[in-house]
């Protein structure tokens, strides 16, 4: 049994009593998709619902999740708004490709990202995680949400590069936060989009941001293509240029290695940096949760680090860290459509439907947590991996398709943190209360300032 007493509750969204209005709906989940939910939607399993004519249902149930995402998952695909969106960002790389063509994705990929070869990026990590701490020297309050983004694409991209320049750094990070806070931000349209090319007037800032987002990964693939190295398998592409089809050896073409790495670049810093931030908002609240972690962090230091088993030395950081992600999940809604006539828990759904989960919701639900708003990481203790049990913890969605990065995404926050939290203690200089918003991925309300003071020895 959890003990809630000593627990910090840290703010989100006001719960609405009844169902929003339809136009309020939404324009809502534009604004914020978190602050659409009615209070029920945190009791039941299932729930219908229908707005401006189009049949929706809300799948709350761990069973309906895996018969969704696991038993018939071919059954189900993506409607038209999130390749309209994350298109021009990542092309036909794995996350978006449906069917045969993202098995055949997917199994080259895999093994690019093993453990063993996870451990072989650890030392891009580190870099990137000295290069953050290293930027606080002269300073006593930084906006750790910009610092995270900065720190999370240069481990991503020393990952996947090995070593580009800063202005190279730099250029990307720009392109990416310009085009998620400007076209690639969700519109009206996308809303009733039929198809990725429905409302074509509304597209034009997306596909110029694609034309120049392509060319400028392009142009980084291309230079770390002709750079002189080693072949010891250093970075990420040289892991993609390697992989060949267990069934066919067919490799990936240059377009393909193009897309993925974009698709990387993508994730990989916007939803770590996001993670970064939460988890260190959260031990705001919780000194004494904080205080801990530096503890543990103290017995074995980041620098110790050389294999992923290192970092089995701070399981209390890794708690964090899950909590973390259940209270702010990467992805906040994940929306399906059947393509045949299907059944979820008894309940008939038809052709077209639009079926979601929405981890925000799953991972507060009152019949599958307790004291589901709280932040209390011992309720992950003694589960490894707990988003491959259950049902009800979907960081990284869930059955075949199940985020291919997240032994990478966990290693990098996990060293990122552990090297902020050994030098420096950290707390927000604002009592106003960071709002988690909803859109692609869950942002702040804004971006506080935080205090960072030398911890001490």
């Amino acid at each position: 049994m959890l003990n809630k007493a000593s627990s910090v509750i840290p703010p989100a969204p006001p719960v609405h009593p009844k169902d929003l209005p339809a136009l309020r709906f939404l324009f809502g989940s534009i604004r914020n998709s978190l602050a659409i939910w009615p209070d029920y939607s945190f009791d039941i399993a299932f729930n219908r619902h229908t707005l401006f004519g189009v049949e929706s249902a809300l799948v709350n149930d761990p069973g309906g999740v895996r018969h969704m995402m696991t038993t018939n998952a071919a059954n189900y695909v993506r409607p038209a708004m999130l390749p309209r969106i994350l298109r021009p960002l990542i092309g036909k790389g794995v996350f978006l490709a449906e069917a045969s063509e993202w098995r055949r994705q997917r199994r080259l990929l895999s093994p690019s990202f093993t453990p063993h070869h996870v451990s072989i990026l650890l030392p891009h990590f580190i870099a990137a995680a000295a290069d953050l701490v290293r930027q606080f020297e002269r300073q006593s309050s930084v906006d750790l949400s910009a610092a995270y983004q900065t720190a999370a694409l240069n481990a991503v991209l020393r990952s996947l590069f090995s070593m580009p320049s800063q202005e190279e750094r730099d250029r990307l990070g720009n392109l990416v936060r310009r085009y998620m806070t400007g076209p690639g931000r969700p519109q009206i349209f996308d809303a009733f989009a039929a198809s990725e090319t429905s409302f074509a007037f509304a597209l034009g800032g997306r596909r110029a941001f694609q034309k120049r987002w392509f060319a400028a990964v392009d142009a980084v693939v291309a230079a770390r293509r002709g750079a002189t190295h080693d072949t010891n398998h250093r970075d990420l592409l040289d892991l993609l240029m390697a992989a060949r089809d267990p069934d066919t050896g067919e490799q990936l073409s240059a377009d393909e290695i193009r897309d993925q790495c974009a698709t990387m670049i993508f994730a990989g810093f916007e939803t770590t940096s996001r993670l970064l931030f939460w988890a260190s908002y959260l031990l705001t609240l919780d000194p004494g949760e904080q205080a801990r972690l530096r503890d543990e962090i103290a017995s074995f230091p980041p620098e110790r680090v050389t294999t992923l088993d290192d970092l089995g030395h701070w399981p209390r950081l890794r708690l964090v860290l899950l909590e973390a992600l259940r209270l702010y999940p990467p992805v906040p809604i994940m929306i399906r459509e059947p393509v045949e006539d299907d059944v979820i828990m008894g309940e008939p759904v038809r052709r077209g439907t639009q079926v979601y989960v929405a981890p925000w919701v799953l991972h507060r639900h009152r019949k599958h947590w307790q004291h589901p708003t709280a932040f209390m990481p011992d309720r992950f203790a003694g589960k490894p991996s707990p988003w491959t049990a259950g049902g009800a913890y979907l960081p990284f969605g869930a059955g075949p398709r199940i985020c291919i990065g997240a032994v990478f995404a966990l290693a990098e926050a996990q060293i990122m943190l552990a090297t902020l939290l050994q030098r420096y203690t950290i707390a927000t200089e604002s009592k106003r209360p960071v709002m988690p918003v909803g859109r692609l991925t869950i942002l702040p309300s804004y971006a506080p300032m935080f205090r960072v003071e030398r911890a001490p020895s």
